[in-house]
């Protein structure tokens, strides 16, 4: 009886540590999507695929860009070493989703901080200020907006930036839209446009490509404000704050400067310099 009474009790006590257990594994579980404070498995962070010098697969495998060492930074600082990063292809469209269902913790995209995304998503930063420009052939004579009247100007599919040209600086502009900046580079390149538009830091990351070097130029124009930020799920201001407090310390360290050399010098890119946190520039 003395046996059956403690085996029942041990029973018990197993029953309990396996849901004390089960409870652990879900909070591990948390840090292996990258929900977790840091210190866990894996952190998943957002990122383009498809923009050199930004966000870029390479052949290989590996991860290349501006954003993406910004977030390996910033992931380090969380306590995450670069091999527990695990990168998320995040489109534009599907940003504030992503956040949303928890798919990444942490989205360093391109992503520009507007009224209208930090009503669905949090912002740490800025940690660059970009600008429209215009990115044109080395021995081109168009200097300015305006120039782009009667000539072919490529933006990609669904962007403003084309529209925006031609609404405010040059209404004869020809608008080519393309699937992606990839072909309106090809397409700049053969001739079959005069002039790509989106922001200087997409242009300058194509530009410094070894197989485009020496044939572009940026124009240099500032047609709009673009502050990137690092997106994070609504609400979640505390790792806003560690975030912020990282970025703070890679521009401190030169860690920033030296990014931005890496990833945009051969494009004589003329960035602006390191923005102060929550200073955003209309």
């Amino acid at each position: 009886m003395k046996l059956r009474k403690v085996t029942a009790a041990a029973a018990a006590a197993l029953v309990l540590s396996l849901t004390a257990t089960a409870c652990g594994g879900d909070d591990g579980d948390s840090e292996d999507t990258g929900s977790g404070s840091g210190g866990g498995d894996k952190i998943k962070v957002g990122i383009k695929y498809d923009q050199p010098g930004l966000g870029l697969k390479e052949p290989d495998g590996s991860f290349s860009g501006f954003d993406v060492d910004v977030a390996t930074y910033v992931a380090k600082e969380l306590g995450y070493d670069a091999d527990q990063i695990e990168w998320v292809e995040t489109k534009s469209a599907d940003r504030e989703n992503a956040l949303a269902r928890g798919d990444v913790k942490m989205i360093a995209a391109t992503y520009s901080i507007t009224d209208e995304r930090k009503e669905k998503v949090d912002f740490a930063g800025p940690y660059l200020l970009a600008h429209q420009d215009l990115l044109v052939k080395t021995d081109s004579d168009i200097t300015e907006a305006t120039d782009l009247n009667s000539k072919k100007l490529c933006s990609v599919t669904g962007s403003t930036s084309a529209q925006n040209v031609s609404d405010k600086f040059a209404p004869k502009a020809q608008l080519k839209e393309y699937g992606t900046y990839s072909e309106c580079i090809a397409g700049l390149q053969s001739g079959a446009v005069d002039a790509v538009t989106t922001d200087d830091s997409i242009l300058a990351g194509f530009a410094a490509q070894d197989q485009y070097e020496g044939q572009f130029k940026l124009a240099g124009l500032k047609l709009s404000n673009e502050n990137y930020g690092i997106g994070v799920k609504k609400g979640d201001t505390e790792t806003v704050d560690k975030i912020n407090k990282a970025l703070e310390k890679m521009v401190s360290d030169g860690a920033w400067d030296t990014a931005v050399k890496d990833n945009f010098g051969p494009a004589n890119y003329q960035n602006e310099p390191a923005p102060k946190i929550g200073d955003i520039v209309q």
